[in-house]
């Protein structure tokens, strides 16, 4: 019989508690395990002036404390300018954006209700935390933690009971290293590329990345292109968000650039340096190639990144490789253009079983692919084609993929894009929606060299630089795919209260997005759940004719047909 007795139920129930005891008493020996030095490890601030400028609105859009202030440009940039010693920044960083950073946070955290909403395992999760992070404090330098520790006064009080607001933000600061490698790249497909020499219409090195980092459209909605002047070390720009002191991608004043690639993870057991911080101390303190390598061996990481270094004063970029347990370089040669996307490419990693099975199984080799098809196509690269293949979004020999694929370049979900000159100090940042809006063009040997100390009466930008908005977003095709992200949404939420979805949804969402395979399989995975057959295997083989974007998926989509086979026939 399948019904349980009482006298089951109350052994399963014991064993339960059993469980969760176990778990409880894990967790209470790994707290004295490292764990409680690392909740009470604060930075030493005794030797800064605690006290910073008040903050002063100017109007709805600019707020100005001192010589520092954030503003708002009209294509929606928030535009931050901040100085002094870690603790000053820190605080300054702080003040100026608290309505973005509380807002970000909330973004951020507010995910936890949504995914763990039961108390009790709540409070399981933040013990977990703590022994997750127990040693990153000791992998991140005293000037880092000051200035987060400072960023951290103006943190939300609406999260106190995950984490104090210093070890909160801490925490938040491996999210790009811990999603990727936890959700096994699905938040992260990044694209980077460089030219230089015969392969640019000047001669002068260009590079381009999109960073392709999901966490809900709320959370692209408010970009900082932050121009930072620290006491110690060079005069940087990065694009970042609220709370967030790292960079993914950024250009300091020696014309130095570091962007982000995430390459393929195994789960790490315990966290140590956040790439992002990595990255910023390369920006920081490094002026040459040479330089960014030295300060990249110093560090130990805990998930695969490659970081894409570009250097005006060498003429040429290369990629940083690094991983828990490797480290390699790559450089190209007898070419003057380096390609990167998600995969490994220096010797280091040759014999690498991951990031062999990563490059044949995931997205990253057919983005590698297009991308020599593009800048083949394009034979001298500018920023505006480089912005062209940023926004391409067809597949190879621009076959129609369908909106959203991440088999394009461009996935109709980055965070940002961005195009450099280092030689010229120039960079150009996309606006909203995606990477279809106007590229805002900075110059930072105009902001760092002359206008350090004064507020603007407007924007930083050059806007006679500005690369034109791309029609795309004006069009059908984009406005049907706005509606199948809606309809996407709203059949998953449907499933997950187990609610019937209407007939016309489903085939709305397939008229909205045609030739992308997802369409067909969430409608066969409905149907197959419904156990309406044949109009799930009809969904599946559909999908089947599609670009598929990963070979576990077509495995997956080749397991439910050849089940739905087998139930048809019986």
């Amino acid at each position: 019989m399948n019904i349980l007795t009482n006298f089951d139920k109350t052994l399963l129930k014991k064993g339960q508690i059993v469980k969760w005891f176990c778990l409880f008493v894990f967790l209470s020996l790994v707290l004295s395990c490292g764990v409680s030095k690392s909740l009470h490890d604060v930075p030493d601030v005794s030797k800064y002036n605690p006290v910073i400028p008040e903050r002063v609105k100017l109007s709805d859009s600019t707020y100005v404390s001192g010589h520092n202030f954030l503003t708002k440009n009209r294509q929606g940039l928030w535009e931050l300018y901040v100085e002094g010693n870690p603790f000053e920044i820190g605080m300054q960083t702080g003040s100026l954006t608290q309505e973005l950073f509380k807002k970000q946070e909330h973004v951020f955290l507010s995910k936890v209700n949504e995914f763990v909403p039961s108390k009790t395992k709540q409070f399981f999760l933040r013990k977990i935390l703590a022994w997750y992070n127990r040693k990153m404090y000791s992998h991140i330098t005293d000037e880092y933690k000051t200035e987060i520790y400072g960023l951290s006064k103006y943190a939300s009080q609406d999260y106190n009971h995950i984490a104090s607001n210093y070890l909160r933000i801490l925490y938040l600061h491996g999210a790009h290293d811990i999603g990727h490698a936890f959700q096994d790249l699905a938040l992260v497909g990044c694209t980077s590329f460089a030219a230089w020499g015969d392969k640019t219409e000047d001669g002068s090195l260009i590079i381009g990345r999109n960073f392709d980092f999901y966490a809900g459209d709320d959370f692209a909605k408010d970009k900082i292109i932050a121009f930072v002047n620290p006491a110690e070390g060079h005069k940087f720009m990065s694009v970042t968000w609220g709370g967030m002191i790292g960079v993914v991608s950024g250009m300091n004043e020696h014309g130095l650039t570091v962007t982000i690639n995430a390459g393929k993870s195994k789960i790490p057991l315990i966290a140590k340096t956040p790439i992002s911080i990595l990255t910023r101390e390369i920006l920081q303190y490094a002026s040459t190639i040479d330089e960014a390598i030295a300060i990249a061996k110093k560090r130990q990481v805990f998930v695969s990144e490659s970081i894409f270094v570009g250097s005006a004063k060498d003429k040429r970029a290369i990629t940083i490789e690094v991983s828990p347990k490797n480290f390699g370089v790559y450089e190209v040669s007898n070419t003057n253009q380096l390609i990167c996307s998600n995969h490994f490419q220096s010797k280091a990693y040759a014999e690498d079983e991951n990031n062999t099975k990563h490059k044949a199984e995931s997205h990253s080799q057919y983005r590698y692919e297009r991308m020599e098809e593009l800048m083949q196509y394009h034979k001298k690269l500018t920023p505006n084609n480089a912005v062209d293949i940023l926004r391409n979004k067809e597949g190879l020999q621009d076959k129609q993929i369908g909106y959203g694929n991440e088999k394009a370049l461009n996935q109709l979900l980055a965070h940002h894009s961005i195009v450099f000159k280092p030689e010229q100090r120039l960079v150009w940042v996309s606006s909203n929606p995606y990477q279809l809006g106007e590229y805002v063009a900075y110059n930072l040997k105009d902001i760092f060299n002359n206008k350090t100390s004064s507020i603007p009466k407007g924007t930083w930008s050059d806007s006679r630089l500005n690369i034109e908005k791309d029609s795309f977003q004006y069009s059908k095709a984009f406005h049907d795919y706005e509606t199948y992200r809606m309809l996407k949404h709203q059949i998953e939420v449907t499933i997950k209260e187990k609610q019937s979805v209407e007939p016309s949804t489903l085939l709305a969402i397939q008229k909205a997005n045609p030739e992308y395979w997802e369409s067909y399989y969430i409608v066969g995975a409905y149907y197959y759940k419904k156990k309406y057959y044949r109009a799930a295997l009809n969904a599946f083989l559909k999908a089947n004719t599609k670009e598929i974007t990963t070979i576990p998926d077509k495995r997956n989509i080749d397991a439910y047909i050849k089940k739905l086979k087998k139930k048809l026939a019986q």
